[in-house]
């Protein structure tokens, strides 16, 4: 009997369809570097995220605004490098797309020749549409994100909740049908309200994964950082918290440093 294992099946966009189809809920992390995204593989989640968010969580921005589009490869390209299963999505940092279509379609192609990446993502509705489908023309699938959209952090002046009244509700219902029919293969809502994330789901057949959208969307995505509590000055309604890796690690150095000081490390079964 052959002992060989069963091969891994990677995760596509096709297979994002048929979970939706199915009701199987989708599991989405951010990942910025080859360690962490080898993890996160290796524990089966569906989907990684190279998030701008690497310009706060990596570099220590206020802002996603000043990361670069060859910073995000460098992050990209060692994720997809930990990877075995999970379908890798790449953000499209800000000013990489938003001055025409010609812009977007050479930032997305750039990302997916030097990083093995699997797809894009890209915010905002309508304004955006005609980016969406250039790079979709040239075969590469790109995610949808509405909502609160970090990048553009100064014209909203502030984290709240959108789409809390009619007219920016309806609005973002408009853009969400929109970007499916420009042919996006998924969307992400950040922090709406429940109810209307539930509308904008069972109004597309495309799976939409919430951050703060509530539990009616058809996968939720995390920075893994916060997940992970890593942060414990972040701790938004919409975070719960998997581990307390801040207290865990910091205990770790203080324990390794004693040792140091008293040289009780290394011992001599520790050296050559």
């Amino acid at each position: 009997m052959s002992t060989a294992s069963h091969p891994i099946k990677k995760v596509t966009t096709h297979t994002l369809r048929q979970m939706k189809a199915s009701g199987e809920k989708i599991s989405m992390l951010t990942a910025y570097d080859y360690t962490m995204a080898r993890l996160l593989d290796e524990a089966g989640v569906d989907v990684l995220l190279v998030g701008d968010s690497a310009a706060n969580v990596m570099a220590g921005y206020d802002t996603t605004l000043p990361i670069t589009l060859d910073q995000m490869i460098y992050h990209a390209a060692s994720v997809v490098r930990g990877v075995k299963r999970s379908l890798v999505i790449v953000d499209l940092p800000f000013g990489s797309y938003q001055e025409d279509p010609r812009q977007a379609l050479h930032s997305a192609v750039k990302i997916m020749k030097e990083t093995g990446a699997h797809g894009v993502k890209l915010e905002g509705g309508e304004a955006v549409v005609d980016a969406v489908r250039r790079i979709i023309t040239a075969g590469i699938p790109v995610m949808g994100h509405l909502g609160l959209t970090p990048q553009s952090i100064y014209q909203f002046g502030t984290y709240s909740v959108r789409a809390v009244e009619e007219k920016e509700a309806t609005q973002l219902l408009h853009d969400a049908q929109l970007l499916e029919q420009a042919g996006c293969f998924a969307l992400v809502l950040e922090k709406i309200p429940a109810q209307l994330a539930k509308q904008v789901t069972e109004k597309l057949s495309i799976p939409v994964i919430g951050i703060g959208a509530g539990k009616y969307v058809d996968g939720q995505v995390l920075v893994v950082h916060d997940m992970l509590g890593m942060n414990q000055s972040f701790k938004p309604r919409f975070l719960r918290q998997y581990a307390q890796l801040q207290q865990i690690i910091q205990d770790a150095v203080k324990h390794y440093i004693a040792d140091v000081k008293e040289q009780k490390f290394p011992d001599e079964t520790e050296q050559y």
